[in-house]
């Protein structure tokens, strides 16, 4: 299945930074975060079951948006569309910068990724891993990101499972202040080589 990867040019009209075509599934298109017309969208899944790693249960929309003022202090924060439906959430950030830079030794072209799929209405077979490489593909095309970072919670094996058909290595098991997380690394090369 070839897809089909473009670069619109950045215009006040068309706030879209990055569009995959998958053949025989449809667009996914990346766009920077809005905070007005977004944030009420993400409260609602930051505040379901299945987003509890995200350790915003229980949060009020304001506490959601001024969550995300934070994170965008150190971190591009995107919003993923499918078919022009709001589909995910990404946020690159440079891991020198996170808590994560604290326990292990960074490279240049390190970039840190956290994704949140919305709920499913009607589930899309390998939907998120579609999504996941989306999101990969977005990170790459950068040429000054070298390798990927991810620090998910030790008890999330559903991310692992996708990590690793990804090609991400698990590296160890990190003691952070506030979860038990997996470190692992996903270079260019370990990407391409998982997708042959």
């Amino acid at each position: 299945m070839n897809s089909i990867i473009t670069h619109p040019e950045n215009d006040v009209a068309n706030d879209v930074v990055f569009v995959k075509t998958i053949p025989g599934l449809g667009v996914f298109e990346l766009r920077p975060l809005d905070m007005e017309l977004d944030i009420p969208l993400i409260h609602n899944w930051v505040n379901r079951e299945y987003a509890v790693y995200w350790e915003m249960n229980g949060f009020s929309v304001e506490e959601v948006k001024n969550t995300y003022y934070n994170i965008q202090e150190k971190a591009q924060v995107y919003i993923g569309k499918f078919n022009n439906n709001v589909a995910f959430l990404l946020e690159c950030y440079n891991p020198e910068d996170d808590i994560v830079g604290k326990y292990y030794e960074s490279q240049k072209g390190d970039k840190g990724m956290h994704i949140l799929v919305a709920p499913s209405e009607k589930p899309i077979p390998n939907f998120t891993w579609n999504i996941f490489t989306v999101i990969l593909d977005f990170i790459f095309s950068n040429g000054k990101n070298q390798r990927i970072v991810v620090e998910p919670d030790a008890r999330n094996h559903k991310i692992h499972l996708l990590n690793k058909r990804a090609g991400f290595v698990f590296q160890r098991v990190l003691d952070l202040p506030h979860k038990q997380a997996h470190l692992e690394f996903c270079t260019r090369e370990d990407y391409y080589k998982a997708l042959q």
